[in-house]
């Protein structure tokens, strides 16, 4: 998302820590908390529109439950737990089943669960759907060996804005070959980015998914969010 306006109160830093992928401070202006990775914005709890629509778009996406019991809701990986917007519209919603996030920054867990971010996250942290697993996505997507309905992602600006060098790798075709592997098939894979890249959608269809689409979110300045989206075919 674009950096916060420059007519909001002076930032406040909570909390700054220094970790194997560089520093990570939480940020208040006002009302609002702010996460900034090694000088980067990333994200804000001023609007979570786009986060929200990130979880929806992916439902609506999945096709009918053909392929698993009426019984048995559909999964959902979420990557990225930050302000905890995504986590908290999907543990909203009774039509998900098992809800795992995983975040590779201890930091961004504990102000979820100690912290002022649990205004956000409390109900979902304590829904027993939810698990929170530490771990880098780009490297539990390579090695894990569960399969999910949906992965929603959002650890970066976007595919072409990326918070560290590795994240790169996510979004080039070894990395998409990869979220295709964890992907059940008629799976959906939903990618958040604070602009439109023709450029991934085309990536996407490379790696292998089908009904490549991007649907977007209007902001105040600048252009609009977006949430990419592909589905595995089997």
């Amino acid at each position: 998302m674009p950096a916060p306006p420059s007519t909001l109160p002076a930032p406040v830093t909570l909390d700054r820590r220094d970790g194997p992928y560089g520093e990570i401070v939480l940020r208040q202006r006002g009302e609002r908390l702010e996460i900034i990775a090694n000088g980067c914005f990333l994200m804000d709890t001023s609007d979570g529109r786009s986060e929200r629509l990130l979880i929806d778009a992916a439902l609506a996406t999945l096709p009918s439950p053909s392929g698993r019991a009426p019984s048995s809701p559909p999964s959902v990986l979420i990557g990225g737990l930050g302000v905890g917007f995504s986590l908290a519209h999907a543990a909203a919603d009774p039509r998900w089943g098992r809800i795992v996030v995983v975040e590779r920054e201890q930091a961004v867990i504990d102000w979820h669960r100690e912290g002022p971010l649990s205004r956000i996250s409390a109900a979902a942290l304590a829904d027993p759907r939810v698990e929170i697993v530490r771990a880098d996505l780009v490297e539990y997507v390579r090695t894990a060996t569960e399969r999910y309905d949906a992965l929603c992602l959002d650890i970066d600006n976007g595919p072409d804005w990326t918070v560290t060098e590795g994240n790169g790798n996510l979004y080039a075709a070894d990395g998409l070959a990869a979220c295709r592997a964890r992907l059940k098939p008629g799976g959906v894979l939903a990618v958040w980015s604070a602009q439109p890249s023709a450029a991934f959608g085309d990536a996407l269809r490379n790696a292998g998914f089908t009904g490549v689409r991007e649907e977007e979110i209007q902001v105040a300045r600048g252009v609009p969010d977006v949430v990419h989206l592909g589905v595995r075919t089997a």
